[in-house]
């Protein structure tokens, strides 16, 4: 799940997919100051294959390391990019822990 994220739209059939990543990492950095960490795009948008079955082999790294993923979930032309939580859930989960904690102390 993205913590924070960019939606991205570009349908120009001229444009490569990995120029539109590149461009969508460029305005991520823009409005955020870092780099995001993952992208998500249709299954159906390519780079020389669709990508849902270019990750079947292995991961796709693409404009300073941003990993690309299939979504279902994603439209055509739409990159979702974003940064995740640590792999344990770490800085997420804890500050979600105190944001309740800090609800229900206002409660009582």
């Amino acid at each position: 799940m993205i913590q924070e994220g960019l939606l991205w739209f570009d349908d120009n059939p001229t444009r490569p997919v990995t120029d539109k990543i590149e461009r969508a990492v460029q305005r991520y950095q823009q409005k955020y100051g870092h780099n995001p960490d993952v992208c998500y795009v249709h299954e159906s948008e390519t780079i020389g294959e669709p990508i849902g079955a270019q990750l079947k082999e292995g991961e796709l790294r693409v404009a300073e390391g941003v990993k690309v993923l299939p979504a279902k979930s994603v439209l055509p032309h739409h990159f979702w990019l974003g940064t995740q939580p640590e792999a344990a859930g770490g800085q997420a989960r804890a500050s979600r822990s105190a944001a309740g904690q800090s609800r229900s102390s206002r409660r009582s």
